[in-house]
């Protein structure tokens, strides 16, 4: 090829990537769902748009090296000390029970149905065991399941995708090791290639944690540090031992996360930038070599095992993880209702199936094309019912709305109870042990844990929020706060105005709408609840009462809005209003 056509190629696959990814942001849809199809169709139509000719023979340890990237990201978000409570039973079992009976199950029935041999049909059988957060978490944010299902789910998304990485690469030694003469000898090659992954990440996570630990790198360095470590560590070991910087990457990923004395931040800006576009371009680019003619005997039989996959085992797998817990039924079907494929299963097909077929395994050209055909299916058909399905067995999170109030001052206690009183679930969380004993006393819920780490992390203990409103007597932490949180939390994010004139370290420079009317800065605030001003709630059944400020306004279906420095909300009769008083009057 030129390098016109090689640059052509390049820009029309990055495009692709981040236009696909817009356009199903702007749509509310799993970006998945669009990039497969654009890169499949962009590949049949011109040859500009195929890895394989632009990149040759550096197509396949590219791809090697992106997942690893992938994976390490992944593994970062694995702290097992967040797995804790109802959810860890269920979600360790949807792990090892429910990846060996897809594993089984999935590649018992590829041999008849999709033709093909026992090592390809094993292979492809682990392959399909990911599920992948990238696919499940857009879903679930458009469904809004129950909290409970929201974190089993995203709980088991998030591990299976590492742990499916590591199954995909044993079994592609042991693969190899059966199809060739002299098996104990292959088999003593596929432990060593085991030890190879697992000494590289080791090595790999106590390199970067004496990098990290004892030098002050800042977070562009330190980002890059780990970028390059995670690229050297996969590409050293696949370059001693064939298809083993996956286990590494995810070995090292996931000891960072866990290892003490290291903090590794929740948000992780430049990683999440970069996971994201080598998603989109692998998913244009592995699309792109599924060709028509590859399908054309696959497609079908393998909508047959994607049946079987839907309606038979992914129940069987939810029916049994939940068995002697308290998950209801419902919920348990919802559970057996959700498992797509993602970026992880069509990487690993990428990266696998050329080395099968390479090798002589039977069928082993199928692997890629099916799994294409199982994850455009499973997206297809999740995708297009969860939210019917999740409503037929009343399994979504109540329409109302759920505030997060930050801070324990007791006019923040009072206003909570007042917002619950009228009607909404109201979740509190504050930094001083007196604050959250005076929450607690109060009978508010507590969030648990960090603020940032809960609202962040992969714990998932913030889900269901809607509103955040920043009520703490540190003008710069509510600031600061705000921040970090408008770019995690769905709905809006609320800070109390700073004093007039403030020179904080950036209160008046962030741009965001403040809480309340004009001149109800956080000082006011205080100073008018220390003069006998209360908060109280009021059911619109006519004018707000007179000297009464306007605070936040309930309506009917428990939707809130928030009184700001430029809006003031319009009441209408049933509409529950949050005022504050005047000093001296009497609370009703």
């Amino acid at each position: 090829m030129t390098s016109s056509e090689i640059l052509l190629g390049i820009g029309l696959i990055v495009g692709l990537a981040v236009g696909c990814q817009l356009v199903a942001s702007l749509l509310r849809l799993p970006a998945i769902l669009l990039l497969l199809p654009a890169g499949f169709v962009a590949g049949a139509l011109t040859d500009d748009v195929n890895p394989e000719k632009l990149l040759g023979a550096t197509f396949s340890p590219l791809v090697s090296l992106a997942v690893a990237v992938i994976l390490y990201d992944a593994g970062l978000g694995l702290n097992l000390r967040r797995l804790t409570g109802h959810t860890r039973k269920i979600v360790v079992r949807l792990i090892w029970l429910g990846a060996l009976v897809t594993w089984v199950a999935a590649a018992l029935l590829a041999i008849p149905i999709v033709g093909v041999s026992r090592g390809a049909a094993v292979m492809l059988g682990a392959i399909l065991v990911v599920s992948g957060p990238t696919v499940v978490g857009p879903l679930l944010n458009y469904v809004r399941p129950t909290e409970r299902l929201q974190r089993v789910l995203v709980w088991e998304g998030s591990l299976i995708d590492p742990i499916g990485g590591i199954l995909g690469a044993f079994v592609f030694h042991g693969v190899l090791a059966g199809a060739q003469h002299g098996l104990g000898s292959q088999l003593g090659k596929f432990s060593g290639s085991v030890a190879v992954g697992l000494a590289g990440g080791a090595v790999g996570a106590g390199l970067l944690w004496l990098l990290l630990r004892r030098l002050a790198l800042d977070e562009v360095l330190a980002t890059t540090v780990q970028l390059a470590a995670v690229v050297l560590v996969a590409a050293l070991c696949d370059a001693f031992r064939d298809d083993t910087g996956l286990i590494a990457a995810v070995v090292m990923g996931m000891a960072l996360a866990n290892l003490p004395g290291l903090d590794i931040p929740a948000r992780r800006p430049f990683f999440e930038t970069m996971v994201s576009l080598i998603i989109g371009v692998l998913f244009i680019s592995i699309s792109a070599t599924v060709t028509p003619q590859s399908l054309r005997h696959v497609a079908l039989p393998t909508l047959g095992l994607v049946a079987a996959l839907v309606l038979v085992v992914r129940p069987l797998v939810a029916l049994l993880s939940a068995a002697r817990t308290d998950v209801p039924f419902r919920e348990r079907w919802f559970i057996g209702w959700m498992a797509p494929r993602g970026i992880v299963a069509a990487a690993t097909a990428s990266t696998f199936s050329v080395s099968l077929v390479q090798a002589g395994i039977g069928g082993a050209q199928k692997i890629l094309p099916a799994t294409f055909v199982v994850i455009v299916a499973t997206v297809m058909v999740y995708g297009l019912t969860a939210l019917p399905v999740a409503r037929w067995l009343d399994v979504r999170r109540s329409a109302r709305s759920r505030p997060l109030l930050v801070g324990g001052d007791p006019w923040v206690i009072e206003l909570g109870r007042a917002l619950r009183s009228a009607g909404l679930d109201v979740l509190m969380w504050a930094g001083l042990d007196r604050e959250r004993r005076s929450i607690k006393d109060a009978r508010l819920d507590l969030a648990p844990g960090e603020l940032l780490a809960a609202a962040t992390g992969a714990g998932a203990e913030l889900e269901g929020i809607t509103d955040v409103l920043l009520l703490t007597d540190e003008d710069d932490f509510n600031a600061l706060a705000y921040m970090t949180l408008k770019e995690t939390v769905e709905g809006p994010v609320h800070r109390l105005a700073p004093p007039t004139r403030s020179h904080g370290v950036v209160a008046p420079y962030i741009g965001s709408e403040s809480l309340f009317g004009e001149g109800l800065n956080r000082p006011e605030l205080a100073h008018r609840y220390e003069e006998g001003g209360r908060i109280v709630t009021h059911r619109v059944e006519g004018a707000i009462p007179a000297g009464h400020e306007m605070l936040f306004l309930v309506k009917p279906d428990g939707q809130l809005t928030a009184a700001t420095e430029t809006t003031t909300p319009s009441p209408e009769g049933g509409d529950i209003a949050i005022l504050l008083t005047p000093p001296g009057e009497p609370s009703r």
